[in-house]
This record gives structure tokens, C-alpha cells and sequence, in this order.
């Protein structure tokens, strides 16, 4: 399962946003910074969602994993993603910014 990518406005400008569907999850929306830091390439929503210590991550080039949840590398603690609240509208999904 991987995530899309989308568009978003902030208040700093526009981002990119991966956004990861995961039925079955207490939550299963995320959305989190679309760029990975360790590649400097905006490839996070074509990452892999896997599971590390029950915790839904995507893994995108070099392998590092980020926690869907709040953005963290789970191999580099000091490196995070930013993330967003998103949720279903209806028949549309919602990002928060």
C-alpha cells in the first residue's frame, strides 16, 4: 500500500502532502510532508506502508522509515516530517492546515 500525492495552501505558502489511507487503524488517515530529507526528493507518498512495533510507517528511497503518526525516523530520531490532521468529508478527504 502506498499513499498519493497532493497540493495543499499553508500560511507559509504551498506544500506537498502524502496522504496515506489505513483501514483498520483506530486512524486511518495520515498526512505528512510529501519531501524525504535524506534523498532532498519528493517521493514519501511512493513509500511502502509497513508496520515497525505496531506503528504504521512509510519507507520511501534510502529506506529510512517515518512514523505516519507524528513524522518521526524511526532510524534517526532527530529527523521528522511535518504532519497534518486530515479526515474524510464526505466523499472528499480534508487536510487541516
Amino acid at each position: 500500500m502506498a499513499g498519493i500525492a497532493a497540493w495543499i495552501e499553508t500560511a507559509e505558502g504551498p506544500a506537498q502532502v502524502a496522504i496515506f489511507y489505513v483501514p483498520g487503524l483506530d486512524q486511518e488517515l495520515y498526512a505528512v510532508y510529501h519531501h524525504d530529507p535524506f534523498s532532498n526528493a519528493n517521493v514519501i507518498a511512493r513509500g511502502i506502508v509497513g508496520d515497525i512495533k505496531g506503528e504504521p510507517v512509510a519507507s520511501p528511497i534510502y529506506k529510512q522509515h517515518f512514523r505516519l503518526s507524528d513524522g518521526r525516523c524511526v532510524e534517526d530520531d532527530s529527523v521528522a516530517l511535518r504532519t497534518w490532521k486530515v479526515s474524510f468529508k464526505g466523499d472528499e478527504v480534508g487536510v487541516e492546515v
